[in-house]
């Protein structure tokens, strides 16, 4: 064989070899269409792929009918996600909620949050994959009835519905019984809104690529600028927002105020079964500055610390005296209530998802823990120097000591305990002339805001406030005056750090062992930061979409160039003749002349 049928032997081998690798990277990329049709119709019969042309819906009009409701679903399940993830200060009071009205304890905030997440990934990944087939020229097909998956179908189609409306229905329960979550999104607002703005901006960057498929391939100027106008609309909105946001964690260098002293709610009821002498201590063992609890009265006068109205949650008196389990905690005698173990229910229950581990002894010393009484929690607040604060509930009717209850905590207060009065932040407001008379010294606490002028007159120096009535600039002004605040119930960091730079002087807490080792609020940042933070993510939003519309629209182009040309291009090359089972004899032959492996 002379040289020159040689050279050309190779070079027709080149451009099998060619032929082949594209053949096969064309064939693992109709592989990839193919999955990503099945997962989002369900339609896993092989058939033959055809794209949508220029000018051509992306979907049937059943089909656009549908989109709305699964874009409905994803925003409902955003909402829903977010409103329960940045709830988790208060899911414990949620559980306890739930006990109240169920009469069982369980974690059922957790649940909730799961099955939030689960709803919102599973829309994310259909609207994911809606983009995908959208970018691929693909025809958007969820909810038709086929005759091999019709099964499949339906519960793809069912489950968006079901997503919809169980994030609806749960939104709108939360805004009829429990409403006051909305302000805590509020509050989470202040905090997370500088991050948001910008994770809100790479979505846009990511939706900037449908929208451009979208907008280039229709030849309708009415089309185009529909589907275009309410996606710049929204950029533009996003781009300008941050002149109406506001945080009080970016502010000038040095205007921080010190770190809020921490209060222990029931103790480190984290780590400690709560209102036990093991969960002060555990308390004051973490750095905290001061003590909380809840105070009845026992049928024979003597003050204990209990939050609940009954014994069931945390005592053992189902399994000691089942008959008086559902009795009141104040209708025992202090002899009685001495008897019950009040830790081992913390094993049991978990009241908080996110406890941590505890060591071998922590755990026999807790599973030993009692009810604690006044006096004994009062030395030991008094023996550390820590601060005292506590809800006073007085008896019911019919209760022997219904009307001397003041004068029975005053009691153990000033005359068993004597504590240093300035420990004492008095908050029951009932006959509070008279605490007044007897114990100068005690801090006058109130639950409310008032104006300056009456707390003065009142001699109140402290305010005990939920932390949704966080307000930076009533804390400022209420401390301009010599009254503090002090902010309940705080357990997350982002709460924490919107106290701390709010400017409260103190907070109760769940999670001192947490909290005290904060040296600095999170994402606080100087205006001329947030500046560069915000001008720098406009500018490389609007490059990189621009980028996006740019390559969609040279690629258009290209497509709308060629479209007519390609197909006789392919009939009338060389290689058009060869059948499919042709094509791979033939390749079979020539893989066993150049040694390559052979297809299957």
């Amino acid at each position: 064989m002379d040289s020159s049928a040689v050279t050309v032997k190779k070079e027709e081998l080149g451009r099998l070899k060619a032929i082949r690798q594209f053949l096969l990277r064309r064939h693992e990329h109709k592989l990839l269409i193919f999955c990503l049709v099945g997962l989002y119709s369900c339609r896993w019969r092989r058939r033959k792929i055809r794209k949508v042309q220029p000018g051509e819906w992306c979907c049937s009009k059943r089909e656009c009918a549908f989109f709305p409701v699964l874009v409905a679903a994803l925003c409902s399940s955003l909402v829903f996600l977010y409103l329960w993830g940045e709830g988790k200060n208060d899911y414990n009071n949620f559980d306890w909620f739930s006990y109240t009205n169920l009469g069982f304890w369980f974690l059922w905030s957790v649940l909730l949050l799961a099955l939030a997440a689960i709803s919102f990934s599973y829309v994310l990944l259909l609207v994911v994959l809606a983009m995908f087939l959208v970018s691929e020229r693909q025809h958007l097909y969820l909810h038709y009835f086929h005759k091999v998956n019709q099964a499949a179908v339906l519960c793809k189609r069912i489950g968006t519905v079901f997503v919809l409306l169980l994030s609806a229905s749960i939104l709108a329960v939360v805004t009829v019984m429990w409403n006051v979550q909305w302000q805590t999104v509020i509050l989470s607002m202040q905090f997370t809104a500088p991050f948001l703005h910008v994770i809100a901006l790479i979505c846009m960057v990511l939706l900037s690529w449908p929208v451009a498929l979208s907008t280039f391939r229709l030849n309708k100027k009415v089309l185009q600028v529909s589907a275009l106008a309410p996606y710049l609309a929204l950029l533009l909105f996003l781009f300008f927002i941050p002149l109406g946001m506001y945080s009080p964690c970016i502010r000038e260098n040095g205007t921080l105020g010190p770190k809020p002293a921490l209060i222990g709610h029931r103790g480190a009821s984290m780590v400690a079964p709560e209102n036990t002498l093991m969960s002060f201590e555990k308390t004051i063992e973490h750095y905290g500055d001061g003590l909380e609890t809840d105070v009845r009265i026992s049928t024979d006068g003597v003050p204990f610390l209990m939050h609940d109205d009954t014994l069931t949650r945390t005592t053992d008196i189902q399994e000691a005296f089942p008959e008086l389990a559902n009795e009141s905690a104040v209708m025992f005698a202090w002899s009685t209530l001495s008897m019950l173990n009040a830790g081992k229910w913390f094993f049991k229950n978990r009241p908080f998802y996110n406890t941590p581990p505890m060591s071998r002894s922590d755990k026999k010393w807790a599973k030993a823990q009692t009810i604690c009484k006044l006096s004994d929690f009062l030395n030991l607040a008094n023996q550390e120097n820590k601060m005292v604060i506590f809800d006073l509930h007085r008896p019911p009717e019919g209760h022997p000591h219904r009307d001397t209850w003041i004068q029975k905590t005053l009691d153990v207060l000033l005359t068993e305990t004597k504590i240093k009065p300035h420990l004492v932040l008095w908050l029951e407001n009932t006959d509070r002339s008279y605490v007044q008379s007897v114990a100068p010294g005690f801090q006058q606490t109130v639950r409310r805001k008032a104006p300056i002028e009456v707390l003065q007159r009142e001699k109140i120096v402290k305010l005990n406030l939920n932390y949704r009535k966080m307000s930076s600039d009533d804390i400022r002004k209420y401390a301009e005056a010599n009254i503090t605040t002090n902010l309940y119930v705080v357990n997350e960091p982002w709460l924490f750090s919107l106290a701390w730079c709010a400017g409260a002087y103190s907070v109760t807490t769940d999670a001192v062992h947490m909290l005290s080792k904060f040296e600095k609020p999170f994402f606080l940042m100087t205006p001329q930061d947030y500046m560069i933070m915000w001008i720098l993510a406009d500018v490389f939003t609007g490059i990189f979409i621009s980028l996006v519309f740019l390559l969609h629209w040279s690629r258009e182009k290209v497509a709308s160039c060629c479209s007519g040309n390609c197909a006789d291009t392919l009939a009338s090359g060389p290689y058009s003749t060869f059948s499919t089972g042709e094509t791979f004899l033939y390749f079979r032959d020539l893989n066993a002349m150049s040694g390559l492996p052979t297809v299957a």
